[in-house]
């Protein structure tokens, strides 16, 4: 690749920990620069990295590529303004706090490379599970059921608050890693119908200083529904934090030969399974993906790959979706979900 590709970093919270690790290990990538609204932690920062503390507008400047860590709210901001500097732009998930500000980022980023997280779906576990699908190895894919129960983040988040406000919830903070991986697995979705429900109006922090406070919950903490692909396969989604947990597979393929059962959305690893009709339970040999790899691949992946697998269209068409089965629980009526995304190319074993 030439010259390292020059990374800016702005946002240097708890998740930024997981993407400086990974682009330590990573070919023709550099840290060069980071920026936080809090100089002191953008400091501590690049005392552990070996990266510049700077001003984000001397940052944008000084970089090839803009790594967006920011609060969602920030998302846009950040983005437009390092778009509008000719700069590439890779950030956290959702692309935008909003379906209208992520057009307005995509529209914007037509002369530069635009990619959002999650990128979980490029690691070894999820990509061995497509492999396998892409074989035929369960026949025509028919349905595909996805599930995330949990109790809530509030017994181990310390400030939980933004989970239980419009725009949290568990699709849109969760839903971001299970609606990728069925539209990487199953291509996109054309209309999508939903419920929602919450079974309290409040909800106990658990744990750190505000520990036994209680935050008022205004919005839905159970969300249900199905999405119809263009492909014909329908998936049922369930995201919620109304429960304890489940023993129900994060994601399972249905097909006519056989049931494939998909690692972890927000995992790189784990084992694909697959049980063919009149067959048992078999663990599928790994055969595709990043291997070793952790939160920041999809950075090293925006830079080299002929089409970018985490891209800003498939983060927007995945915000379209979970946005599109808001609105469905809301008026009770199928909503046809307006954009669409190619389907991302399999990643080689690497």
């Amino acid at each position: 690749m030439g010259e390292p590709v020059k990374i800016g970093m702005i946002g240097c919270g708890k998740v930024s920990i997981q993407y400086t690790t990974t682009l330590r290990t990573l070919p023709g990538l550099v840290l060069h620069a980071v920026a936080d609204l809090d100089p002191a932690r953008a400091q501590a920062t690049a005392a552990e990295t070996g990266a510049r503390a700077m001003a984000v507008d001397d940052l944008i400047d000084a970089c090839d590529l803009v790594l967006n860590l920011t609060v969602p709210a920030a998302h846009t901001e950040v983005a437009l303004r390092a778009i509008a500097a000719g700069k590439d732009v890779y950030g956290e998930k959702p692309l935008a706090a909003t379906l209208a500000e992520a057009a307005t980022v995509v529209e914007a980023a037509r002369a530069v490379k635009l990619g959002c997280a999650p990128d979980t779906v490029l690691g070894t576990g999820f990509q061995t599970a497509r492999h396998h699908l892409d074989a035929g190895l369960i026949g025509r894919p028919a349905a595909a059921v996805a599930t995330m129960i949990t109790s809530g983040p509030e017994p181990w988040h310390p400030d939980p608050d933004f989970y239980y406000v419009p725009g949290g919830g568990p699709l849109l903070d969760m839903g971001p890693y299970y609606v990728t991986a069925l539209v990487t697995l199953l291509g996109p979705v054309v209309s999508a119908i939903g419920a929602s429900s919450r079974t309290r109006q409040e909800r106990v922090i658990g744990s750190g200083y505000r520990a036994g406070e209680r935050i008022p919950v205004t919005t839905d903490t159970h969300v249900t529904g199905v999405l119809t692909h263009a492909s014909g396969a329908l998936s049922t989604l369930i995201m919620s934090f109304d429960g304890a947990t489940s023993r129900a597979p994060n994601i399972e393929v249905h097909g006519d030969l056989g049931t494939l059962v998909v690692p972890d959305p927000n995992r790189f690893d784990g084992d694909a399974l697959v049980h063919r009709v009149g067959g048992a339970w078999e663990t599928l040999p790994v055969a595709a993906g990043y291997r070793d790899t952790g939160r920041g691949i999809g950075v090293y992946d925006l830079v080299t790959a002929p089409r970018p697998r985490a891209s800003g269209e498939l983060a927007l068409h995945v915000l379209d979706v979970m946005e599109s089965l808001l609105r469905s629980a809301v008026t009770g009526q199928a909503e046809t979900v307006r954009s669409t995304c190619d389907r991302p190319d399999p990643v080689p074993l690497l």
